[in-house]
């Protein structure tokens, strides 16, 4: 008889012997036919640099068409990226996106006109009182302890460096 005949035939006397061949098949299965997806390498996120901004620099960070979102808070310019929900196109504090938004954070408003000309000098916000300078310092320390610190926000015409 050959060797065949002989495990068909232990296998049909023995049902121990159905739940090894079972096991011993779905084995086999598993090691060679892989249902894991290729390996994908992880895309290296973008490489930040810290750097100056001018405040007309910042204008593209705004979230549109999927690009990082800078926001200059006194003097700093953070990555806001991660916050999208709050400060990309269609959130509370999306006209800050991409601007110096110190003065509409010290003064706790949110109305575009808040917002300085992008293309004249930073806003030295002299004209705020002791309350604004304390809000705007509570917003800067939840930005610091929060987002990414990428730069420092310097006038239009100054050397980049």
């Amino acid at each position: 008889m050959s060797t065949i005949y002989l495990l068909l035939e232990q296998l049909k006397d023995n049902p121990i012997n159905w739940a090894l061949a079972a096991i011993l098949t779905y084995i086999l299965h598993y090691f060679t036919i892989s249902n894991k997806p290729p390996y994908i390498p992880a895309k290296h996120p973008e490489v930040l640099v810290f750097k100056n901004y001018t405040p007309a620099d910042l204008l593209p960070y705004n979230g549109q068409n999927n690009t990082r979102i800078l926001m200059g808070v006194n003097g700093s310019v953070y990555d806001v990226t991660q916050g999208r929900n709050f400060y990309g196109p269609g959130s509370p504090y999306a006209n800050f996106a991409g601007h110096d938004a110190s003065r509409g954070l010290a003064k706790n408003s949110f109305d575009e006109d808040m917002m300085v000309d992008p293309h004249g000098p930073i806003d030295k916000l002299e004209d705020l009182e002791a309350d604004d300078w304390e809000s705007l310092r509570e917003w800067e320390n939840l930005f610091a302890g929060k987002y990414l610190l990428v730069g420092k926000l310097i006038e239009n015409n100054n050397n980049k460096e």
